[in-house]
C-alpha cells in the first residue's frame, strides 16, 4: 500500500466495540471484496471492503474476518483467513500478508489460510447460535452485482440453516459514523492531499486548457503524497457543465470569463475526503460571478455552524433551505411570488439548489450513518451548498469536510484550503 502502516490499536478497539453489540454466542463473518473482471484477463483495481479494513486493517483481497467473542476455544475468537502466499505468488503478484505481517496489521493472533476455513467454520458453527451477516443497507446503495460477501452468505445459510441470522450492518453503521481520533488524523491527511492539489491546480488553469488536464493536475499530486488518487470520480465541470450535478467527462475545453466547478478530493489509506471549489478560468470573478459565490458561501458557512450534538438531518436541510431561499430572493433569482405559491413538497430554492447539504463522510464518500438518529461529536460531515444558473452559463458549489465538537462550532477540516475569492484570485494572478 502507498500509505503509512496505521497502529493496529485502532482496529483492536474497532473489533472491541462490535463485539460490545453482538448477540450472547453468536459469530460475525466479514469478506473481501472481490477484484472484478473486465475483460479478457484485465481487471479493476482492488478496492478493499470497507467494513473488514475498518474491523482488522487487512487491505487484501480473499480475506475473511471472522468475531465471535464467546467461543469456547479463546484462539478462535477472533480469527483471519487469508489466501496463502508463496514464492510463485509474490514474483507475479507482489508480497501478500503473511500471518506474521497479518498479526502486527490487525492485532488478530489466529490466523488460518484460506484451504482451511470450511473445516474450521464447522467447528465454529457446531459451537454458536447466531451468525451475524454483512449486509449493504446504506441509504444511497443501489447494487445489481452479487458481491462474494453475498456469496459467501448464501453458501452459509445454505450449509448452516438451523442458525439465527443477525445482520452487522446496523452496528457498523453506529460505529463507523463516530470517528476515532486516528481516522480524523487519517481524513485530515487526505484533505491535506486534496489542498496540495487545488494549490497546484490555481497555478495551472488559464483560458484554453481542457479539463482532462486539470483533472491530471490534480492526479499526479494525489499521487506523489501517497494518495492511491481520487475519492470518487472527479468533477472538472467548465461552463455550463457545472449545472450537470454528476459531470464526470471532464473532455470539455475552458473557456475565458467562464467558472469551473471542481468537485475533486484524495483518498489516504482508504479514508476519504470530499471538496468542491469554483474557480475562474481567467483568474479573476465578474461582479455576477462574486455575487453568487458570496451568496453560496454564507449558506455554506451558516449551514455549518448548525452542525451539533443533537441536531436532526432533515430538519437541518430545512433550515439550510431557508437560508437559500433568502439568498436567492437577493440575487433576484426568486421573487416573493415564487415563495408564497411554491410546493412544500418541492420549494422554490430548489430550481436553483436541488440536492443535500450535507452527507457522512469516513471510509466511504457517503459513509455509513443512520440519518434518522441525532448527530454526534465526532462525526465528519461535509457541507456542500450549490446555486446552478444554466441561464447564466455557470454553476457554484463549495463544499468542506468538518468535525462536530461537542461543543461549539464544528472542526473544518478543510481550513487551509482556499476559498475566498480575494485568495482564489491572489493566487491565481500571482
Amino acid at each position: 500500500m502507498k500509505y503509512l502502516p496505521i497502529d493496529k490499536s485502532l482496529f483492536e478497539t474497532n473489533r472491541k466495540h462490535f463485539k460490545a453489540k453482538m448477540k450472547p454466542n453468536s459469530l460475525a463473518v466479514f469478506n473481501s471484496n472481490d477484484i472484478y473482471p473486465i475483460s479478457a484477463d484485465s481487471t479493476m483495481p482492488f478496492e478493499q471492503h470497507r467494513d473488514i479494513f475498518y474491523l482488522s486493517g487487512v487491505d487484501q483481497e480473499e480475506s475473511i474476518l471472522v468475531i465471535f467473542p464467546d467461543c469456547p476455544k479463546e484462539q478462535h475468537r477472533e480469527i483471519l483467513f487469508l489466501k496463502e502466499t508463496n514464492e510463485h505468488i509474490a514474483v507475479w503478484e507482489g508480497a501478500k500478508l503473511t500471518k506474521e505481517k497479518a498479526f502486527e496489521t490487525s492485532g488478530i493472533k489466529t490466523v488460518y489460510w484460506l484451504q482451511e476455513m470450511e473445516k474450521i467454520m464447522f467447528e465454529l458453527m457446531t459451537q454458536c447460535d447466531t451468525i451475524y451477516i454483512n449486509t449493504n443497507e446504506h441509504y444511497r446503495a443501489n447494487i445489481e452485482t452479487e458481491t462474494r460477501e453475498d456469496r459467501f452468505t448464501k453458501w452459509l445459510k445454505n450449509k448452516y440453516p438451523a442458525h439465527s441470522v443477525a445482520k452487522s450492518n446496523p452496528i457498523m453503521q453506529r460505529l463507523r459514523s463516530i470517528k476515532a481520533p486516528v481516522e480524523i488524523d487519517l481524513i485530515q491527511n487526505a484533505c491535506n492531499i486534496t489542498e496540495k492539489g487545488f494549490r497546484r491546480v490555481l497555478d495551472f488553469v488559464k483560458p484554453g486548457v481542457w479539463e482532462f488536464e486539470i483533472e491530471a493536475e490534480f492526479m499526479h499530486e494525489f499521487l506523489r503524497n501517497r494518495s492511491k488518487g481520487f475519492a470518487y470520480t472527479p468533477i472538472i465541470a467548465s461552463g455550463n457543465n457545472a449545472n450537470v450535478l454528476h459531470y464526470v467527462e471532464n473532455n470539455q475545453q475552458c473557456n475565458a470569463g467562464d467558472l469551473i466547478l471542481l468537485d475533486v478530493a484524495s483518498e489516504y489509506a482508504n479514508y476519504s475526503s470530499d471538496m468542491t471549489r469554483s474557480i475562474p478560468v481567467s483568474g479573476r470573478f465578474s461582479e455576477r460571478q462574486k455575487d453568487v459565490y458570496n451568496a453560496v458561501l454564507r449558506v455554506k458557512n451558516e449551514a455549518t455552524n448548525m452542525l451539533i450534538p443533537g441536531t436532526d438531518w432533515a430538519a437541518y436541510h430545512k433550515e439550510v433551505g431557508k437560508l437559500m431561499t433568502s439568498e436567492l430572493l437577493n440575487l433576484g433569482l426568486l421573487d416573493k411570488a415564487d415563495v408564497q405559491n411554491e410546493n412544500p413538497d418541492w420549494p422554490a430554492y430548489k430550481k436553483y439548489f436541488m440536492h443535500g447539504t450535507s452527507h457522512h463522510i469516513g471510509l466511504d464518500t457517503h459513509d455509513y450513518g443512520i440519518l434518522t438518529e441525532p448527530m454526534e461529536a465526532n462525526m465528519v460531515f461535509t457541507v456542500e451548498p450549490g446555486i446552478y444558473i444554466p441561464d447564466e452559463g455557470f454553476g457554484i458549489r463549495l463544499e468542506d469536510d468538518v468535525v462536530i465538537q461537542n461543543t461549539g462550532e464544528p472542526i473544518n477540516l478543510m481550513k487551509n484550503i482556499p476559498i475566498e475569492i480575494e485568495e482564489i484570485e491572489s493566487i491565481m494572478n500571482s
